[in-house]
C-alpha cells in the first residue's frame, strides 16, 4: 500500500483545481472573527473536521489564509513539531500518530503535520483515516490553487510560508530542473520557478507589513 498515498495525491493534485479569484487577507481576518459571518472560524473548522468533502473553494481559502490570524498554531521551530518530525526522520511511524493526532488537534489546518499523518497512517494501512485527512489536505491545497494561476506577477500563487511554497511545488511537479529568483514584492516575496520558457510564480505572503 505504500504508493498508494502517492497516487492519491497525484489524483486529488491534478484533479483540485478550482475558480481563481483575488484573496482579500483583511476581509478573511474580518469574517473569521465575526460571528455571522458564513466564514466565522469556528462554523468552517467545525466543517472541516466533521465533513472535509464539502467545503468549497472559498471555505477552503478562508481556512488556509486565515491561519495567519491565529494564535494558536503550530510552526516548524516548535520543539513538539521537532519531536513528530524527528519520528517521522526515524519511519517510526506508530509514534508519529501518536504525535501527530496530538498537534492535530491543536493545529488542525497544519498541511506539514497532515503530510506527516498521511504517511504516517498509509504506512500503517489505515485507509479510513488516510482518506479522511487527505480529503481535509485537498480541501487546503484547493484553497492556495484558487489564489492564482501562477502564470504572471499579478496571478501569482500565495502561499503562508516557504514549506507551504514547496509543498505546492510537490503538487505543481516542479522538480529540480527549475531555477528559482526572488524579488520584493509588496506584502511579501515573489519567488519565480523557470525551465526554459516556462515560469511559475509564487508570492509568500507577509501578512504583518
Amino acid at each position: 500500500m505504500k504508493y498508494h498515498f502517492f497516487l492519491l495525491l497525484i489524483f486529488f493534485s491534478i484533479f483540485g483545481f478550482s475558480q481563481k479569484s483575488k484573496i482579500d487577507i483583511k476581509g478573511i481576518e474580518k469574517d473569521l472573527t465575526n460571528s455571522r459571518s458564513p466564514y466565522y472560524y469556528e462554523r468552517l473548522i467545525f466543517k472541516y473536521k466533521a465533513y472535509p468533502k464539502s467545503l468549497d473553494s472559498i471555505e477552503s481559502r478562508y481556512l488556509y489564509y486565515g491561519r495567519n490570524f491565529r494564535k494558536d498554531t503550530i510552526s516548524t521551530s516548535d520543539e513538539r513539531f521537532k519531536s513528530l518530525a524527528e519520528a517521522f526522520k526515524q519511519n517510526n511511524f506508530a509514534d508519529c500518530i501518536t504525535q501527530g493526532k496530538i498537534l492535530y488537534e491543536k493545529d488542525p489546518t497544519n498541511l506539514d503535520i497532515l503530510l506527516i499523518l498521511l504517511r504516517a497512517y498509509d504506512d500503517q494501512k489505515d485507509g479510513e483515516n488516510l482518506i479522511y485527512h487527505l480529503s481535509q489536505f485537498r480541501a487546503l491545497t484547493d484553497g492556495i490553487k484558487s489564489s492564482g494561476d501562477g502564470l504572471s506577477e499579478k496571478t501569482a500563487y500565495q502561499v503562508n510560508s516557504v514549506g507551504d511554497e514547496y509543498i505546492l511545488l510537490n503538487i505543481l511537479n516542479i522538480g529540480e530542473e527549475y531555477t528559482r529568483s526572488s524579488k520584493a514584492s509588496k506584502k511579501g516575496m515573489l519567488d519565480i520557478w523557470e525551465k526554459d520558457d516556462k515560469k511559475i510564480y509564487i508570492k509568500i505572503l507577509y501578512t504583518d507589513l
